[in-house]
């Protein structure tokens, strides 16, 4: 794909962690992201710790959006005030939403009745806030499924389940309940056919495009540190899996992005 043809096409790019890239100056990155059509950017927190970045990076550059949450792996970091704290920011209208949250039984960096509870916390803090989710599941399925059934009726603007990897169940019960599947580089590797298989499930109507950036590079870039301006790797994987038009992929994934997060 040419570099002008990419420029017709306006991407955005809705997961990723800009305060973690070291590989190149943020100002380049932020260029070729742009020379790459990648028009808006929303940079994810995941700790009390990052708040701070992920809301300065907002404020200092125009196409960059934030949110503020506790990620699973850290939600034996939350405090109160932290939870105070995404409430405050998000009056601030780039402030998009509620996350990084969610479980994750893979690693357990926190107890999983902890996990449990910060989950449960913020959910209700976005319910509250009108804002949707970003959010993170894996190796979580069962308790995941029936918090969401649980949880997501009340929550008027719904999210995503960011990096897709968990069971068709899980993928059909998040699409039943109104969520998006957030797909990215995992789609590329040589193993990921069971993710594959949730492209293929998930309508085009309810896909995100992220990359998750400095994590899961794709291929052909695998070894690299990952960045937004990859991401025309994920909708040129996207549309073959789909066996769809590239710029349908481009055209209704950028609408996704906007309708849900309402950039």
């Amino acid at each position: 794909m040419n570099l002008f043809w990419r420029k017709m096409n306006k991407i955005i790019e809705t997961h990723c962690h800009l305060d973690y890239l070291k590989g190149e100056p943020l100002e380049d990155i932020l260029s070729k992201s742009q020379e790459a059509g990648v028009e808006k950017i929303l940079t994810i927190a995941v700790e009390p710790d990052n708040f701070d970045a992920a809301y300065e990076l907002g404020q200092k550059y125009e196409q960059v959006y934030f949110t503020q949450g506790i990620h699973p792996h850290d939600a034996n970091l939350f405090t109160e005030e932290a939870f105070q704290k995404i409430k405050d920011r998000a009056k601030d209208p780039k402030m998009l939403a509620v996350g990084e949250i969610g479980l994750d039984y893979h690693y357990d960096n926190s107890p999983r009745d902890i996990q449990r509870d910060v989950f449960r916390r913020q959910m209700e803090i976005a319910i509250e806030l009108d804002k949707p989710v970003v959010i993170h599941s894996r190796d979580a399925d069962e308790d995941m499924i029936t918090m969401l059934k649980e949880l997501a009726p009340r929550l008027k603007r719904k999210g995503v389940i960011h990096s897709f990897t968990s069971t068709l169940e899980l993928a059909q019960t998040a699409l039943d309940l109104g969520f998006y599947l957030g797909f990215n580089g995992i789609i590329t590797f040589k193993k990921a056919v069971e993710v594959r298989e949730a492209v293929a499930l998930a309508p085009i109507e309810r896909i995100l495009t992220e990359t998750d950036s400095p994590f899961l590079t794709p291929v052909p870039h695998r070894g690299k540190e990952n960045a937004p301006y990859r991401l025309p790797h994920i909708v040129e994987k996207i549309a073959q899996i789909k066996e769809m038009d590239e710029n349908k992929v481009y055209s209704q994934t950028y609408q996704n992005a906007i309708d849900l997060f309402g950039f």
